[in-house]
């Protein structure tokens, strides 16, 4: 059984996609053993503790190095012995050194087709701000391991939503959570845990 810890800083829908297939039995071999946010007020540690997940806070501004707190967070993960980490709305930059220590144990969603639209400065609405005042009609989302660059990590999978006209922003951002980051990100984990990834320098298959 891999222990996941899942990281946080806001409403934690991606929390909830989880914690609702955890529930459902489709988290094969893996359970939510902790939620961790850099943000005492998020909205994620309700729900973790509605589920009866153990919470912790982490805030970045208490170290005074970005190391510091990677520190901080790995004796955290290694006491409650955890085998997967997923990031659902973290804000907080993970130092190089935390990233190459947990190298294809970070699992993270992000609200576009990666290449498009990630890297620094993209992130929550951003995201579609930017995709619409592109003008692309294709979006959607997508799982990958975490690496050192940002968004850089070896993708996992990707699903495409299509764009309507007269989207908004939040429009778009609600149906990319919707129709393909709740879908993807449970999926992942699972794989995940149940062995079925596998990865060789920039690409990830999937074993049946």
């Amino acid at each position: 059984m891999t222990n996941i810890a899942v990281l946080v800083s806001g409403g934690g829908t991606n929390l909830q996609a989880l914690i609702d297939a955890e529930a459902a039995g489709k988290i094969e071999n893996g359970g939510i053993r902790l939620v961790v946010s850099s943000n005492p007020n998020a909205f994620a540690l309700e729900r973790a503790a509605k589920a009866g997940i153990e919470t912790a806070v982490l805030r970045r501004k208490e170290y005074d190095s970005a190391e510091r707190y990677g520190e901080a967070l790995d004796a955290l993960l290694r006491e409650k012995e955890i085998g997967l980490i997923v990031l659902a709305g973290f804000m907080t930059v993970l130092p190089d050194s935390f990233c190459a220590k947990y190298e294809n144990r970070i699992i993270n969603v992000h609200p576009s087709l990666i290449p498009s639209f990630c890297g620094e400065g993209f992130y929550g609405l951003r995201v579609h701000e930017a995709a619409l005042a592109k003008g692309v009609k294709v979006t959607g989302a997508t799982v990958h391991f975490v690496s050192e660059v940002v968004d850089g990590g070896a993708i996992i999978a990707q699903k495409a939503v299509e764009v309507e006209p007269g989207d908004t922003p939040e429009s778009l951002q609600k149906r990319v959570m919707q129709n393909a980051e709740w879908i993807l990100l449970p999926q992942a984990v699972s794989d995940f845990c149940a062995g079925r990834l596998s990865v060789s320098g920039a690409i990830v298959t999937r074993q049946e």
